[in-house]
């Protein structure tokens, strides 16, 4: 019975086709989430851009009430404030990775 399983060689070739098939399958899989990686990123960035494309500044008047003999019965301040571009906004910062850059000499 031993040497029987020692010679019997069926389903090697399911074997062998089965590590070949798999290993291009790994590959591929591989491959197709390096490029949905790739599309998230770029979605995310233009969802960046969009809101920072999105104008924060706000404005509203003062307003004041005066009693019938014209003195001030209350009175409130209006505010501005102006949304500048940031450093960040429509696509200035780069997420990319850097070019590479040679080694320097070891130090003794």
């Amino acid at each position: 019975m031993l040497r029987a399983l020692l010679n019997d060689e069926a389903g090697f070739v399911v074997s062998a086709e089965l590590v070949l098939i798999a290993t291009l399958l790994v590959i591929g899989l591989i491959v197709g989430l390096s490029e949905v990686q790739h599309a998230v990123v770029a979605e995310l960035n233009d969802v960046a851009d969009a809101i920072g494309n999105v104008n924060q500044s706000y404005y509203y008047t003062g307003f004041s009430g005066t009693k019938q003999g014209g003195a001030i019965k209350a009175y409130t301040r209006g505010s501005a404030w102006a949304d500048t571009t940031d450093e960040c906004d429509d696509n200035q910062c780069d997420i990319a990775c850097d070019f590479p850059v040679d080694e320097a000499a070891k130090r003794r």
